[in-house]
């Protein structure tokens, strides 16, 4: 049967009017009491623990030495770290970009890597990403569990700036900027001046200067990213994950300035300070801090005073629509006043665990394996030395009052025992028994090596196990080692490290509302992430199971070789490798040698570059041969060709001179037969005749001078 959705709805507004808003009370109450119970366990059950691995990493006493024994303690939870510690920040900091993100479409490939870039700018240059991630490694190896957090801050910064010998023009523009506020002025006529007189007799002063004191007040938005002390870390006891707890927090000591810098009411926060620091008594802060002095001194300013401030990311019903929401809650004091409640999306922390364990949140960690080691081995030592003390410095027995007390506490090398009579000093003596202890650090050492991975023959310390052995067989020796610490960074990488880049990415797309100038790559460019995509997936590029940086760029120096071998034999324009993807091997293989300006040495093609057409082929030496012999070919016919024409002039210049010759003759026989006879004689049509042919051979021989067309050799 269909209800109504017109009654549906109308029920569900009447509920909703029904529905009542947690009260402030009732808000304080709530948060209080998950406030206490995570405090209570970080602070007794997870700090104990962390307290006493901080006391391993540095090798203090463990409490039950005994006087005139050795009290030597073994370093090997220090020893451990220090072994993993380098190759983790050698992968997580090496010549490539760690995180990629991933574009959704081939519309977001420009504004991805874009991302990438502008991300690990924010993390290495507007935040000290080096020294964050080592401080969270190192928390998380020795104390089960590294935290960082991540917050867009708009914390207003108040910067003291001086000024001298202003003229009036720039004391205007001072007062005319928002963000400043004048706190001293000395005004002073300029030196060397004196009063103007004018025509009225009116004193004109004279020019003044102006010596300022200001406080420029500078808000900007910016990301934000801070490795947290482990005590300030709150986590409900339950919970399996951070993004599945129902209470998460941050507490710390803040100063009245510094809340008063994030916007709270300066009288408010006055009120609710004390006077000492809520960490005093913390036992891993004091295990961190050894020489931490309580101190309830006060230098008279309230603003320095401190209050304890929690950040808490609770899961809780406080619309009253039955449905639990993420809210962040800010209180302060001891008390948990809330100061700030608002809806939130995401808890800005990201956990790093070198050895998580399924369905808990606090895993295990390279310290937690190796203290009791580091406690059977200092006990062994102890042992050795002391047996090694006594062999060099036996017990003395001595017949009381026959011997000179002073000459036999006398520790003097060849010092003299004066004695009444002979016998009355006799030494016990102890053999050194160490030698039976040294099997026993080996076994130890092999123990730990199993756990953590971490030996001298890994590291290249152990000469006897190296000197002899075949390339194969040193190569696994390192391999299996290092299959532990790339299980480490592999899991770092794809939690801690993934969690805290897409933090960042979203941080920046939901909160920067302007563009930003950024120098990447040896270029300026504006960066405006307000229409990327913040679900961008990540890639983390860690360098595990890729061999050595060594191994790639020989790699890449073979596949460079091939590359030029088939561009020289095919050309530029082959359909195996192009010009480009040449490019793109030599960067790489300056990229992972460390030089991250590629761009000084090879520059990127653009987009619009186009190979040169090819040149055409040069002839083989027997193309030449025939091309030459072609060429002396045609040179002959022209030369004959050449002879015949003059041939033929020269008969046709002797035909022009017969004829006229013949027709000389001819006017002279005319004439002569006109005189002997008296007789007219036409003489025209004999001479049309005659220059009839002549002037055939003339058209015969222009025809004959016009240039012919070489004919192709075949």
């Amino acid at each position: 049967m269909n209800e109504n959705p017109i009654l549906m709805a109308e029920t569900l507004q009447g509920e909703m009017e029904d529905q009542e808003v947690m009260s402030e009370e009732e808000l304080q109450g709530v948060v209080s009491a998950e406030i206490y119970d995570a405090i209570s366990y970080i602070d007794d059950d997870i700090g104990d623990h962390r307290a006493r691995a901080t006391q391993y990493y540095y090798g203090e006493a463990f409490g039950d030495e005994e006087d005139g024994r050795s009290q030597v303690v073994s370093m090997d939870v220090r020893d451990t770290v220090q072994g993993i510690l380098p190759s983790l920040m050698r992968m997580f900091f090496g010549p490539e970009r760690v995180v990629e993100f991933m574009p959704q479409g081939p519309e977001d490939i420009a504004s991805a890597d874009q991302a990438t870039d502008y991300v690990d700018f924010i993390f290495k240059r507007d935040n000290p990403g080096f020294k964050i991630l080592h401080s969270a490694f190192k928390d998380a190896l020795v104390r089960k569990c590294g935290i960082v957090k991540y917050w867009w801050d708009e914390s207003v910064e108040v910067r003291a700036e001086s000024f001298s010998m202003l003229d009036e023009q720039s004391m205007m523009m001072l007062l005319e900027n928002p963000e400043v506020e004048i706190s001293a002025v000395r005004e002073y006529p300029v030196p060397g001046t004196e009063p103007m007189n004018e025509a009225q007799g009116i004193m004109t002063p004279p020019p003044m200067m102006y010596d300022v004191e200001i406080k420029r007040r500078i808000k900007s938005g910016k990301v934000k990213i801070e490795a947290l002390p482990p005590e300030e870390f709150l986590i409900d006891r339950r919970a399996k994950s951070i993004d599945e707890a129902v209470f998460v927090g941050h507490r710390t000591m803040k100063t009245v300035s510094d809340l008063v810098a994030m916007g709270y009411d300066y009288d408010e926060m006055v009120e609710i300070a004390g006077n000492g620091n809520d960490f005093d008594d913390n036992q891993e802060y004091q295990a961190r801090n050894p020489f931490a002095v309580t101190s309830t001194s006060n230098n008279g300013d309230p603003s320095s005073k401190s209050v304890l401030y929690i950040e808490a990311y609770l899961k809780v019903d406080f619309d009253g629509d039955g449905i639990t929401e993420l809210r962040r809650i800010c209180t302060a004091g001891t008390g948990n006043k809330v100061l700030r409640n608002e809806i939130i999306s995401d808890r800005q922390f990201a956990d790093f665990c070198p050895d998580p364990e399924p369905h808990t949140f606090f895993g295990m960690c390279p310290a937690d394996v190796v203290m009791d080691i580091q406690r059977i081995k200092s006990n062994v030592q102890r042992g050795i030395l002391d047996s090694l003390a006594q062999s060099i410095h036996p017990r003395t027995a001595i017949v009381e009052g026959q011997v000179n007390m002073d000459d036999v506490l006398n520790t003097e090398v060849g010092a003299v025992i004066r004695m009444r009579a002979p016998g009355m000093v006799t030494p016990f003596t102890t053999p050194f028994v160490g030698q039976a202890a040294f099997p026993m650090l080996d076994y130890l050492d092999d123990i730990k090596q199993t756990r953590t991975g971490i030996s001298k023959a890994a590291a290249g310390l152990d000469a006897d196990a190296l000197q002899s052995t075949t390339k194969a067989a040193v190569s696994a020796t390192v391999n299996a080692a290092h299959q532990h610490i790339e299980m480490i960074a592999r899991t770092f990488a794809e939690t801690g490290l993934r969690k805290l880049f897409t933090g960042i990415l979203k941080l920046v797309v939901e909160n920067q509302d302007r563009a930003r100038m950024i120098r990447l790559r040896n270029t300026f460019v504006p960066i405006d992430p307000r229409s990327w995509d913040a679900k961008m997936d990540v890639t983390v590029n860690v360098g595990v199971g890729e061999g050595t940086i060594e191994d790639r760029i020989n790699i890449l120096n073979q596949v460079a070789m091939r590359q030029e071998m088939l561009i020289k034999e095919t050309g530029p324009n082959n359909p195996v490798v192009s010009v480009q993807q040449y490019t793109n091997t030599l960067t790489k293989m300056l990229q992972l040698a460390g030089i991250k300006d590629s761009q000084n040495y090879f520059n990127q093609l653009p987009a619009d570059f186009k190979l040169p057409e090819p040149e055409a082929p040069k002839p083989t030496p027997e193309e030449m041969l025939t091309q030459v012999q072609a060429q002396s070919i045609q040179a002959d016919i022209q030369k004959k060709a050449a002879e015949l024409q003059l041939e033929r002039e020269k008969m046709i210049l002797s035909d022009d001179r017969e004829r006229d010759r013949i027709e000389q003759d001819g006017i002279l026989r005319r004439y002569e037969l006109e005189l002997k006879y008296g007789v007219q004689i036409q003489s025209a049509e004999i001479n049309a005749a005659m220059n009839k042919d002549r002037e055939l051979i003339r058209q015969q021989a222009a025809m004959s001078q016009q240039p012919q067309q070489p004919q192709p050799m075949m």
